[in-house]
């Protein structure tokens, strides 16, 4: 890959399952959520019923954890073992690398300085601590469409230079209207049952290695 060609690519990734081993936030609500009422939110959002901005904003307030014990925590979360040499290996390409997320700053932040990752930037929702609750908020909201919780697709276009080659890598439903707007898409999850069902196309992985593969290929 030529330095010129490098330049045309933006590489943007989702977060939770995605650059992580696991679902941090679904983890969070099994293990520290007062009450089941997360997993009716869930049932309604992922039936369309409501957006993930409601959904998520009552599933958080939902949890009940101390700093400490939330610090203690998000050390034990891990990343897919191909991040790291796969970031170092953009970087050295200067290709731009955008993280694009429903989580929240105060959990990747933490997340990605415990793993050893600087330098990478990201998008995401809010998050301050009090008394041992948490309290969301969203502002990459669109308020024309309300379906998101974050606008990624909106994050995408402003990260994206005039001729750029748009790679999205992600997994869940809420990588779906950003994907839309990519030119190559790496999907797993229901991002790939997702794009398979609506006859879009994409690249099928397993994991972030597979991505590292394509780069070191081209």
């Amino acid at each position: 890959m030529s330095k010129g060609a490098a330049k045309k690519y933006v590489v943007f990734f989702d977060f939770d399952n995605t650059i992580t081993t696991f679902d941090v936030l679904d983890d969070m609500m099994e293990r520290f959520s007062k009450d089941d009422r997360w997993i009716e939110l869930e049932r309604k959002w992922k039936k369309g019923e409501i957006g993930s901005r409601l959904c998520l904003d009552g599933q958080i307030r939902g949890i009940r954890i101390t700093k400490k014990k939330l610090h203690t925590y998000l050390k034990t979360v891990k990343l897919d073992p191909a991040f790291k040499k796969l970031v170092n290996f953009l970087k050295t390409k200067r290709i731009k690398t955008v993280i694009l997320s429903d989580d929240f700053g105060y959990i990747l932040s933490r997340v990605l300085k415990n793993n050893g990752i600087t330098g990478v930037r990201f998008y995401c929702n809010s998050l301050k601590l009090a008394k041992g609750k948490l309290i969301p908020s969203f502002p990459f909201l669109n308020s024309d469409c309300k379906k998101c919780a974050h606008c990624k697709k909106s994050n995408l276009m402003a990260n994206i230079a005039k001729g750029a080659i748009t790679v999205y890598v992600g997994d869940g439903l809420s990588d779906v209207c950003p994907s839309r707007s990519a030119d190559i898409v790496f999907a797993k999850g229901s991002l790939e049952r997702y794009c398979r069902k609506e006859d879009i196309s994409y690249i099928p992985i397993k994991s972030l290695n597979d991505v590292y593969k394509f780069f070191k290929n081209l």
